[in-house]
């Protein structure tokens, strides 16, 4: 779809995990600009994805992004969202729903736009004529989208739900978007027809897809995208870890409950002081001295035993030489490096690696990885503001969103159907009344390249003859030969309705039904081929987590 007339300006959102920030520009004069001032903060890209609220009940913020890491913040609700066990995602209490924090997140975001944009930069621009596009990662789940288009709703940011000034594009998209945008018009020839890998790294993931420039303004997919939790924060556990070995667990523990303020500044002065500028040269390093008695003093009370003795004959100094930073960062990057080999086995024109995302302006992961790949590839790039590559990236998409021209499915798609039951195959328990057994039926399978708006479609029968409606479920599998639909790694995606008004044609009404995978949102339609007429349809993302707000 061609942008609308009426937006005026359009505003690139990457709600990240840990960290969270936001690009804009105006049509008449698309130069993309990334916000840097946030509460208690200038200069900088990116906020804390965190927040404070006024008291338990939870219903007002009072501080969020960086004041609020200094008291005890909610932070990681955005991983609620992902396909991860519920015993892995991050502690909420329990009467604040993960989606009531990504709204009143996306609210606070909502107030500084306004303030930067609406009444400040361009004081005539109404709210109206504001088109959003927020970048989610690539491995979050299809109905991912349909809650964050409920929570962007409750933010105030859009009117309605289900208005086209909310779209949605991946954060891997969006930083090849980002890198592709930043080639000079003279060199950008070169890259056409090429393959090319992005490495996001973020602070909590790494996500990595190889894709081909396919003309000036049109980007294909080529390999599966895949990712891990192996971000710039891991680095920081790392340290913790160092911490927990020198002071005790016990007593890291008791300082991050009652006191996370100064448990956050450890980390913080750890980042700032040695890991921005660690380069793994040894004769660049010098030794950092942690002096817990300037800068952590409450944290002493909570040392006992041996640990509290040699930090006493110490003076209270903890030294962190070369090797121990080093080990620190090398699991991190190790896992990187075996990602970024696991693409590059897939497809070996793959002539350029992007580095973006925060954590790739680690000098260290920079070298690294050239060391470990300038055989492979012929360049190895750190576009302008890698941090920021999403959300400027999703401001180009915005602009122009047939920049992507196709994907990779990372699932198998399916819808649920009735085939005979056949004893030498089927457990006597799963025959139904009719005959038949629910089976899974493969509509389009993993690692097929797909253009976007292409469509699948088949068609199939009522069960019984004097049906009036009937429920198609849709599903998605990682498995490559999923025969029934409540098979292990078979997930319901939705269920599609269909109205049969002409019962008295019996089983003989023939559906037809067809599934396309659209710019970001999966659409279903389906059609009666005996009289032609359209049937009313509803298709609805099922949601687990039904907690409302």
């Amino acid at each position: 779809m061609s942008i609308s007339r009426d937006i005026r300006i359009v505003v690139g959102i990457d709600f990240g995990t840990t960290y969270s920030g936001f690009s804009y520009t105006h049509l008449s004069n698309p130069i993309v600009i990334t916000n840097e001032e946030w509460p208690g903060q200038t200069g900088q890209f990116k906020t804390n994805t965190t927040l404070k609220y006024t008291n338990e009940n939870y219903e007002n913020v009072d501080c969020w992004g960086y004041p609020a890491m200094k008291k005890s913040p909610i932070e990681l609700f955005k991983l609620h969202l992902g396909d991860i066990p519920e015993s892995n995602k991050p502690y909420l209490p329990p009467n604040l729903s993960y989606k009531k924090a990504i709204t009143d997140y996306l609210r606070e975001i909502g107030k500084v736009l306004i303030k930067k944009t609406v009444k400040t930069r361009w004081p005539g621009i109404e709210w109206h004529q504001v088109l959003f596009v927020l970048a989610v990662p690539a491995e979050f789940p299809e109905n991912s989208k349909r809650i964050l288009r409920e929570c962007v709703y409750k933010a105030d940011l859009i009117s309605y739900e289900k208005t086209y000034k909310l779209q949605f594009t991946t954060e891997p998209e969006a930083a090849a978007i980002h890198c592709i945008s930043n080639i000079p018009e003279t060199e950008i020839d070169n890259y056409i027809g090429r393959s090319f890998l992005v490495v996001d790294c973020g602070g909590g993931t790494v996500d990595l897809t190889i894709r081909k420039l396919l003309n000036k303004n049109e980007l294909g997919e080529v390999t599966i995208r895949t990712g891990d939790f192996c971000g710039g924060t891991c680095v920081d556990q790392e340290f913790v870890k160092f911490l927990e070995l020198k002071v005790g667990e016990s007593a890291i523990s008791s300082l991050k409950e009652n006191h996370y303020e100064k448990y956050q500044y450890l980390i913080q002065e750890f980042c700032r002081n040695v890991k921005l500028h660690f380069t793994g040269i040894e004769e660049e390093y010098k030794n950092y001295e942690l002096d817990i008695e300037q800068s952590c003093p409450i944290l002493k009370k909570y040392i006992t035993g041996s640990k509290k003795r040699r930090l006493e004959d110490d003076e209270w100094n903890i030294e962190l030489g070369f090797d121990d930073i080093k080990k620190m960062f090398d699991p991190v990057i190790s896992k990187i490096i075996k990602l970024i080999h696991d693409q590059l086995d897939n497809d070996k024109t793959c002539s350029t690696i992007f580095l973006v995302g925060g954590f790739s302006e680690s000098k260290y992961l920079q070298e690294r990885i050239k060391k470990e790949f300038n055989i492979r590839v012929d360049h190895i790039l750190i576009p302008f503001q890698p941090i920021a590559a999403v959300a400027r990236g999703a401001v180009k998409y915005g602009i122009n969103n047939k920049f992507i021209k196709n994907r990779v499915l990372k699932y198998t798609y399916g819808r649920s159907t009735l085939k005979e039951y056949n004893e030498s195959i089927d457990q006597i328990s799963r025959k139904r009344d009719s005959g038949y057994v629910l089976a899974f039926k493969t509509l389009a399978k993993k690692g097929t390249t797909v253009d976007v708006d292409q469509k699948f479609f088949q068609t199939f029968h009522p069960e019984n003859s004097n049906q009036e409606k009937m429920l198609c479920q849709i599903l998605i599998t990682k498995k490559d030969n999923a025969r029934y639909c409540d098979e292990e790694d078979v997930k319901k995606l939705g269920d599609f309705i269909i109205d049969l008004p002409d019962a008295n044609l019996g089983k003989d009404r023939k559906v037809y039904f067809e599934l396309c995978f659209g710019e970001m949102e999966i659409q279903v339609h389906a059609r009666n081929e005996y009289n032609g007429s359209e049937y009313n349809a509803t298709f609805d993302y099922y949601d687990e987590n039904t907690d409302e707000f």
